[in-house]
């Protein structure tokens, strides 16, 4: 991998907020023995303004996890940029297409 990797080059969207938050503690773990290496977790009920902080500050997350309604209110603010992504992962893909409110 690069020495230093693009912001936001692998998104995982999760269902719910306690996932993302479970697969970020798990993403610090795996990543561990690799600092250049950035994640940051973004979900609903968290001022919007902090998410906000993070994708224009100095360092910006490698790796995005996050829920459906956070994410895409992000990229169609245009704070959260989608134009390097390589990896797109949905975890519990299958509760995310049978729920309405998941599918914009």
């Amino acid at each position: 991998m690069e020495d230093d990797p693009k912001p936001n080059t692998a998104l995982i969207l999760c269902n719910v907020r306690e996932l993302a938050y479970q697969i970020k503690k798990e993403v610090i773990r795996f990543t561990k023995h690799m600092p250049h290496i950035r994640s940051h977790v973004f979900f609903g009920g968290v001022p919007i303004k902090e998410d906000i902080a993070v994708l224009e500050g100095k360092e910006k997350p490698h790796i995005v996890i996050g829920t459906p309604g956070r994410v895409l209110q992000l990229v169609n603010q245009g704070h959260m940029k989608l134009n390097d992504l390589r990896f797109f992962i949905l975890d519990e893909c299958d509760k995310m297409l049978v729920e309405a409110d998941m599918r914009a």
